[in-house]
């Protein structure tokens, strides 16, 4: 049997939301690299952050729609077309990549095909919605979620940091004129610190300190030099 080459061809529509999937480079470069990993139709998988779900490519639309934004998105699955080494077509199949968010560690879902909503064929975990009166597709998207600095709500940014635990953790930045002794984390599980503060749309430099020593936020890869020369982290609230 000759072996395969995959390709990926994308199924758009204006009236149906985008496939999920960052904008950044190390995010597209994960999507690609999932997708280069899907040559079958299978049960929906979690492999690290994203989830894989995949379906027969014998309908001329299939989308996902999730319980976690309330079944009010229909999300397009793309098609990929499987080639030969002669670049002959031997096969196809939908697909979709969903990065899973922070706060969801149990997805239930509805495919529509064609029109129609429905179960996942390919998907033998159910669960039944009394309030939607029926049956869902569930996964376990149950997993570790480590602690970040990450807006919260549209004002408010939670500084994290991870280190040893008992420790004072202090947090000085632009916003503070590089005063550290304003803002003092609290431990929140054993080495794990953390504070909520407003701040209104901007760009903020930062750093955590641990008695004279500031350090760059670990969870953040965004790094600025300040006018002293220091390394910090770079914020931009959006």
């Amino acid at each position: 049997m000759k072996a395969k080459w995959i390709v990926a061809l994308l199924l758009s529509t204006a009236l149906l939301a985008s496939p999920l999937y960052a904008g950044d480079d190390d995010d597209r470069l994960t999507f690609e690299t999932l997708v280069s990993h899907i040559d079958s139709v299978t049960a929906p998988y979690i492999t690290g952050d994203y989830a894989v779900f995949t379906a027969e490519h014998n309908a001329r639309f299939v989308g996902i729609a999730f319980d976690y934004e309330n079944f009010s998105v229909i999300h397009p699955m793309q098609i990929r077309t499987i080639y030969d080494y002669d670049f002959n077509p031997v096969d196809s199949l939908y697909f979709f990549i969903l990065k899973l968010p922070k706060t969801v560690q149990d997805i239930n879902y509805r495919l529509v095909i064609d029109g129609l909503w429905t179960t996942d064929p390919l998907n033998a975990n159910k669960t039944y919605s009394r309030q939607a009166g029926l049956y869902l597709s569930h996964l376990d998207a149950s997993r570790t979620v480590p602690a970040v600095t990450e807006k919260i709500n549209s004002n408010t940014v939670r500084f994290t940091y991870r280190g040893a635990k008992g420790q004072q953790v202090r947090l000085g930045g632009s916003f503070t004129n590089w005063d550290s002794w304003i803002y003092t984390l609290t431990e929140t599980s054993p080495g794990v610190y953390e504070i909520d503060i407003p701040l209104a749309p901007g760009k903020y430099e930062y750093a955590f300190y641990t008695g004279i020593q500031s350090t760059p936020d670990p969870s953040n890869p965004e790094r600025v030099y300040t006018a002293d020369g220091r390394i910090a982290s770079l914020l931009i609230v959006q």
